[in-house]
């Protein structure tokens, strides 16, 4: 799992490559062409919060709505939904589980345009799909997946600012942006902090992760990636749901971990944290700015569109060190396959 953190950077390197860029940027123009209607993310695990991440781009950056489909209503229930005007998107590492395949069938027999997103070009995903694009992370040594997800968070986000763009090409200032992304994530990844704050939570009974925006799907797989890792059970909220009531469940012997940006999602923020404040919760805050009271995982200051590359990375480390201090093995979590079919 440390290696396969640690690749992290030159991934982004390898996707933003004349070869990967361009390989998506002729896929983003297929769509822009086609002009779906509505989009439709389809995905499991790790993969279904980079899919979240996906839908949030795709309703701000591109004016369309999006939504995350549930694989059951088809493989269990037998509907078939009429999915004509869409753009149908499974994204998967392994692009092996049969229920994300039988969505992109079924959506493309209706006549949606149909894409793969996954790190195996040669999977039963990329065969049922009218388009495919190869995250390209490699071989991913651990069950739990880090380079792979945020393989997934580049490309999708590539994959959207090409549609926008029209022509697939992203524009000359978004390529410079997106250029400094690998060495922002060695400095990220350089910082000492996770290790350190590892011993604090080894005896935690419980921690809650939360964020806004772009940092929701963040906050969500810091949530699974410490559950599969340290089996601590971990509960991921939204910065608004988690005042509609879970905030009743922190006080001091409960962690938060927030993922806290520049943007307007991590503005918005501003009010969550001064609530769990007077709860007395010890909170740790993920970002580029200081929050008065709170222990900071520092990450470069970025554009909100880019941070949850970069977000995640102190948040993996937690979860690495954390397993290790509580005596667990992170790289073959109990019970767990690195391929999951379901249907």
């Amino acid at each position: 799992m440390a290696a396969d953190i640690d690749e992290q950077p030159a991934g982004y390197d390898r996707l933003l490559s004349a070869e990967h860029a361009g390989a998506i940027a002729r896929v983003a123009a297929v769509i822009a062409e086609r002009r779906p209607r509505h989009v439709v993310f389809t995905a499991r695990g790790t993969s279904d919060h980079a899919a979240l991440y996906a839908a949030y781009l795709t309703e701000i950056r591109l004016g369309l709505p999006a939504g995350l489909a549930s694989p059951s209503a088809i493989t269990v229930y037998g509907a078939r939904p009429d999915l004509s005007d869409a753009l149908v998107v499974g994204v998967s590492q392994s692009g092996g589980s049969p229920d994300l395949a039988e969505v992109l069938r079924v959506a493309r027999a209706s006549g949606a345009l149909t894409l793969a997103v996954t790190n195996a070009p040669d999977s039963p995903l990329v065969e049922t799909a009218e388009l495919a694009v190869d995250i390209a992370a490699g071989h991913e040594r651990a069950v739990a997946a880090t380079k792979t997800y945020t393989a997934e968070l580049l490309a999708l986000l590539m994959l959207v600012e090409g549609v926008r763009a029209g022509d697939g090409v992203l524009p000359a200032e978004e390529r410079a942006a997106l250029g400094a992304l690998p060495e922002l994530a060695e400095r990220t990844l350089a910082d000492p902090t996770p290790a350190q704050l590892a011993p604090r939570y080894r005896f935690a009974a419980q921690l809650v992760t939360t964020g806004r925006g772009y940092a929701y799907p963040t906050a969500r797989e810091a949530a699974l990636k410490l559950m599969e890792t340290s089996y601590l059970p971990a509960l991921a909220f939204s910065g608004a749901d988690l005042l509609h009531g879970p905030l009743a469940m922190t006080d001091p012997d409960v962690p938060v971990l927030a993922v806290v940006g520049s943007g307007p999602g991590g503005r918005s923020m501003g009010e969550v944290l001064p609530r769990l404040g007077e709860r007395r919760a010890d909170v740790v805050v993920v970002g580029s700015a200081d929050v008065e009271g709170a222990t900071r995982m520092a990450v470069p200051e970025v554009d909100e569109r880019y941070a949850p590359l970069l977000d995640i990375l102190p948040l993996q480390r937690l979860a690495l060190a954390l397993a290790l201090a509580r005596g667990e093995d992170p790289d073959a979590p109990r019970g767990l396959k690195k391929v999951t079919a379901t249907m």
